[in-house]
């Protein structure tokens, strides 16, 4: 029973969201944004500041949120509003440049950072679209694998 309990636990742990690689670039990416916008005139705090920040925190959002249902076709879902919040993120940041709050160097170095996690989210994606769900008989194996060692 111990040993079932620990497998339980470990299994959970190691699917959390914020173990997934993804979730925590986009985090990183949140931070940066809001370091960005800091600079950004006061009569864009409730414009496009609050827009562009509003479109990082949801990327990293949906992704958590995504991964806690309880279904993969929730998680799908929510990936792939994550990637809109990712296209809405690039056109306000191509908006802020061209209006001149942040030069092209810095719109080229956050457009890569959006564009690996566009590449990621996408591969994660198609990873859970390949994976057949598994069935009783599949998770009881696994489990008595596990209780064997």
């Amino acid at each position: 029973m111990f040993c079932r309990a620990k497998a339980i636990i470990i299994k959970t742990k190691s699917i959390s969201y914020r173990n997934l690689e993804v979730w925590k670039k986009a985090i990183r990416l949140a931070r940066v944004i809001y370091e960005l916008t800091n600079n950004f005139p006061k009569l864009e705090e409730y414009g496009l500041t609050s827009q562009i920040r509003r479109s990082a925190i949801s990327l990293a959002s949906n992704i958590a949120e995504g991964q806690v249902r309880n279904s993969k076709k929730e998680f799908l879902y929510f990936l792939n509003v994550g990637l809109g919040s990712l296209a809405e993120l690039e056109t306000q940041l191509i908006i802020a440049q061209e209006i001149s709050y942040i030069s092209l160097e810095r719109l080229e170095m956050v457009l890569g950072t959006t564009d690996e996690i566009t590449r990621m989210i996408k591969g994660l994606i198609k990873h859970l679209k390949s994976r057949k769900p598994a069935t009783n008989s599949t998770q009881n194996s696994k489990l008595k694998t596990r209780n064997s060692r």
